[in-house]
């Protein structure tokens, strides 16, 4: 079997303002501090002798390589990412940043989604990608208008109740 992977699919490189500090804490936090404590660790577990046997060495040698891959990542990304941090001229449509309010026709049942950068998505907390089927679909409507979406559960029905950018 082969190590060989395809590249992932281009994702939109946007992010909001508080996603791209949190991206910066972390490049900064693996860089300055996690990042010397292991080097500091795999050393002194070189220096114990036979590093064939030494499961401390293969370990430190192997959190050393992910560190090093997320540190590789975040400072490309970084560079290739732009913030948004305005509120757009038309507050009452959806586009980036917006929290948006929706009831599924179906069901009744009422969800608030914010639609972040494929970086910063956190579903518990209702942080979508605007790469997101979801999304896509919410993308220029405006409050109290009616779509469909295929989702991968299936097709679902959806009003827009509400549309802020304060959060």
């Amino acid at each position: 079997m082969s190590r060989w992977r395809p590249p992932a699919e281009k994702s939109t490189a946007l992010i909001t303002a508080g996603g791209h500090a949190r991206l910066k804490a972390e490049l900064d936090e693996l860089w300055r501090h996690k990042r010397p404590d292991v080097v500091k660790a795999l050393a002194a577990a070189a220096a114990e002798g036979d590093r064939s046997e030494n499961a401390e060495y293969t370990y430190r040698k192997k959190q050393l390589g992910e560190i090093d891959r997320r540190v590789r990542y975040l400072s490309k990304r970084l560079e290739a990412l732009r913030v948004v941090d305005t509120v757009p001229g038309d507050p009452q449509a959806v586009f980036f940043g917006a929290w948006v309010e929706l009831e599924n026709i179906d069901s009744g049942e009422s969800r608030r989604y914010r639609i972040v950068g494929p970086d910063e998505t956190d579903a518990g907390s209702g942080w979508i990608s605007i790469d997101s089927p979801l999304a896509r679909a919410l993308l220029k409507k405006r409050v109290d208008d009616e779509f469909e979406v295929e989702l991968p559960a299936g097709r679902h029905s959806f009003t827009i109740i509400a549309v802020d950018y304060q959060g």
